[in-house]
C-alpha cells in the first residue's frame, strides 16, 4: 500500500505579548542622565548591572535590560540545578527580534521620561558582544534619540553599508575592542572606526589587552567618556 502524499502546509504567524524585565538603579536627583546597559549572549540583567555600575559616573540612572530569548544552561556542579541565560536574536527571522529590541528601548526611555526619572536629552546606550550591533541598529535608526552609544567587543550591523534605515547622527560613538578577542579579533575590527564615521561625526575607537570580556580599564574609560558627554 502506497504511503499517502504529505499534506501541504503553510507557515503563518500570530502576534502576542511578552513581558520584558529590567533592573533600575535610580539617581538621587530626578531627570538624571541615563545609561542603558545590555548584556551579551547567555548572560542576564544582574550581571550587566554590575558592569554598568562600574561605568556610570555619579548622578547617572542605570537600567539593565534582560534579553527576551531565554534558554537553559548546564548546572555549575553535577547534580545541581539547571541555570538560565538570555539572548537577543538568532538567524531565524532576526528582523522580528530587532523589532522587539527597538520597541523595548523606545518604551523604556518613554516610561522613565514620563516618570521624570531621566532626562531624555542625556540617554546613553551600551552593549556587550551580541547587543553591540543591535544597539548600533537602534542608534542610527532613531538617530535623534541618543546622546551616545558604546559598543564593547561586538560587531557592526551586517547591512551597515546597504540599509536605508540608518541615518547620520549627532550622537557620540565609543567602540572598545579586545586585542585577544577570539570572536572580534583586530583584523576583523580594524576598519570599524572608519565605517562608523560614515554616519557619526564623533567616533572614538580603542583597543585593550583583553579577550572577549569587559576589563577594568574599559570601566574606567567608559566612565571618563560619559563624564565628557
Amino acid at each position: 500500500m502506497a504511503s499517502p502524499e504529505p499534506s501541504h502546509s503553510v507557515e503563518r504567524t500570530l502576534k502576542t505579548e511578552i513581558t520584558l524585565y529590567y533592573d533600575l538603579h535610580a539617581a538621587e536627583q530626578p531627570s538624571a542622565p541615563l545609561l542603558i546597559a545590555l548584556h551579551g549572549y547567555g548572560a542576564n540583567k544582574k550581571q550587566m548591572m554590575r558592569e554598568a555600575q562600574q561605568m556610570a559616573p555619579d548622578g547617572f540612572a542605570i537600567v539593565s535590560l534582560q534579553g527576551f530569548h531565554q534558554h537553559l544552561k548546564e548546572p555549575k556542579e553535577p547534580g545541581g540545578p539547571l541555570r538560565f541565560g538570555f539572548s537577543w536574536l538568532s538567524n531565524f527571522h532576526p528582523e522580528d527580534s530587532v523589532r522587539v529590541h527597538h520597541h523595548a528601548l523606545l518604551d523604556l526611555i518613554q516610561t522613565l521620561t514620563d516618570e521624570k526619572t531621566v532626562d531624555p536629552k542625556r540617554v546613553f546606550l551600551v552593549g556587550f558582544s551580541q547587543t553591540c550591533a543591535l544597539n548600533y541598529r537602534f542608534a542610527f535608526t532613531h538617530s535623534n534619540l541618543l546622546r551616545g552609544v558604546i559598543g564593547i567587543c561586538g560587531g557592526l550591523p551586517g547591512d551597515w553599508e546597504t540599509s536605508e534605515s540608518y541615518k547620520p547622527t549627532s550622537a557620540a560613538v565609543f567602540h572598545l575592542a579586545g586585542e585577544n578577542d577570539e570572536f572580534y579579533p583586530p583584523a576583523r575590527v580594524s576598519d570599524y572606526e572608519a565605517r562608523l564615521k560614515l554616519r557619526a561625526q564623533m567616533v572614538e575607537f580603542k583597543s585593550y589587552a583583553a579577550a572577549h570580556e569587559i576589563v577594568p580599564a574599559m570601566h574606567e574609560d567608559v566612565r571618563a567618556w560619559l563624564q565628557k558627554g
